[in-house]
């Protein structure tokens, strides 16, 4: 008997001043068996650096097939592919043909450097790739903000990241490799 996804769901409220988006998400994930709390969390923290209204989490871990998150247009092209962790080098030579832009949040403080020293080079050939690195301590701070059920925001200003709840913020670290 296979194990089922854990149903998490969040109100998330993202005030983007840089971008000047202001938009309330009702969404739901779902914590697959395999999957880490702390990687569900820095899917969310995607979503809401890069919110709009066409924004749509993959089908999960199982379907390769699939982003971490993506946009898309009417006509089902991939304008925007985000991948999370640190996917191989055939997975994202593949998501830069077949999107406008790739985004990668990589995490992980002792494998990101190295899967990134393994990889760079040939990430470096791609013009529409960029990556993020999320600081230990940004991704200790959003599991500790991880409920079954959420109510957050996300504030963005001059490059300042903050994901919070009423009880608890958190300043995103982000460093672009």
């Amino acid at each position: 008997m296979a194990l089922k996804s854990t149903v998490y769901k969040a109100e998330l409220q993202v005030s983007d001043m840089d971008r000047h988006y202001y938009q309330s998400h009702m969404l739901t994930l779902a914590l697959h068996p395999s999957e880490t709390e702390e990687r569900m969390m820095i899917r969310l923290l995607a979503f809401a650096l890069n919110a709009s209204d066409d924004l749509m989490f993959g089908r999960g871990l199982s379907t390769e097939e699939d982003a971490a998150l993506w946009r898309k247009d009417l006509t089902d092209h991939i304008q925007l592919w985000i991948d999370v962790g640190l996917p191989d080098d055939k997975r994202i030579k593949k998501a830069s043909h077949r999107s406008d832009e790739v985004l990668i949040y990589c995490y992980g403080e002792r494998t990101a450097p190295i899967w990134w020293e393994q990889n760079r080079r040939k990430i470096q050939t791609f013009n529409n790739v960029r990556v993020c690195y999320i600081s230990p301590d940004t991704c200790e701070g959003l599991v500790s903000l991880c409920e079954r059920t959420m109510q957050l925001h996300c504030n963005i200003m001059d490059g300042d990241i903050s994901l919070g709840n009423d009880r608890n913020s958190v300043t995103v670290q982000l460093e672009q490799w």
